[in-house]
């Protein structure tokens, strides 16, 4: 017979207390990588050049776009997985994270 496991939340309240799940939940987002767009592509140890071929994009398009300040979502797409990672997109709406699907 396997055991039966119920929802993270479940267990998790009935481990910690409010305060100690409180405290993980902002350790999680200070450890939280924050970067630039230049500043991932360096973590990957790849060349502006590497990225923008492999992102079907000219070396100066890539450039700008590293610059910019408002991206599009198909272009951070590009971007992320020409470095071989992916894309996540998720709202934060009272209290719930979701993970937003075809975006």
């Amino acid at each position: 017979m396997t055991p039966r496991f119920g929802l993270w939340k479940d267990l998790q309240a009935r481990l910690f207390t409010p305060e100690e799940i409180a405290d993980a939940e902002r350790y999680a987002r200070r450890e939280t990588l924050r970067m630039e767009l230049a500043e991932l592509r360096k973590l990957a140890g790849k060349t502006q050049v590497q990225v923008a071929k492999k992102a079907k994009m000219h070396q100066g398009e890539l450039s700008r776009a590293e610059r910019r300040k408002d991206h599009r979502i198909s272009t951070i797409r590009r971007y992320v997985e020409a470095l071989g990672g992916e894309i996540e997109i998720v709202a934060r709406l009272k209290g719930r994270e979701i993970r937003l699907k075809g975006v």
